[in-house]
């Protein structure tokens, strides 16, 4: 099969939308990822795993700091994902504008989400280009109770209905990781979680 069609068929294994926040030193940072997964099914041990590719901001804050934010996305939150999802934290801030408070783990949670998870990394796993972290949901929460709930944003959903001026710079974000990622893929190193040593 051409690698092209396989890419396609893999976009069915598809993850909601979620914004990621993370803190460091007092640098707050946002990135959008569709690669976020439960990774429990035992009520009482919740957890998430999600891959942040090496090149963002958030990556190093997140391993640095063993913390993050997970927030579910509403389908009519087109203009948060763009601006947390089409420029580099190291640009800017892109959080300057954004409503949202520290939560228990000192890491934003904003104000405006379907719901939010904070989480603790328990253990990473290296894929060359990125890091999957694996963390415990230590809290959980709504977005702000004037907000509307509406549905979840899906990778689906946001393809589908990307604003038509977007397209062309999620074209070129998304060719550019993807080169990213075909340069690192292979390099594979083992990682053992900070929390896991000793």
């Amino acid at each position: 099969m051409h690698p092209d069609d396989t890419y396609q068929l893999l976009r069915n294994f598809t993850s909601p939308v979620v914004a990621i926040t993370s803190e460091r030193a007092g640098k707050r940072n946002g990135m959008i990822s569709d690669s976020a997964v439960r990774a429990s099914i035992v009520p009482t041990i919740p957890r998430l795993s999600v891959y942040v590719h090496k090149f963002n901001l958030s990556h190093d804050m997140i391993y640095e700091t063993g913390r993050l934010v997970m927030h579910l996305l509403r389908q009519d939150q087109f203009a948060l994902i763009h601006d947390l999802g089409f420029v580099s934290g190291r640009a800017k801030d892109k959080l300057g504008a954004v409503p949202h408070r520290l939560g228990r783990l000192g890491a934003p949670v904003l104000d405006e989400c379907y719901a939010h998870f904070e989480c603790r990394v328990v253990n990473v796993m290296d894929t060359g280009s990125s890091t999957c972290f694996l963390g415990d949901v230590v809290e959980v929460g709504h977005g702000a109770a004037t907000a509307p709930r509406g549905a979840v944003m899906t990778a689906g959903y946001f393809r589908a209905n990307l604003p038509t001026a977007w397209r062309k710079d999620y074209e070129d974000h998304l060719k550019a990781a993807q080169q990213f990622a075909e340069e690192r893929s292979r390099d594979i190193r083992a990682a053992v979680w900070n929390g896991l040593k000793g």
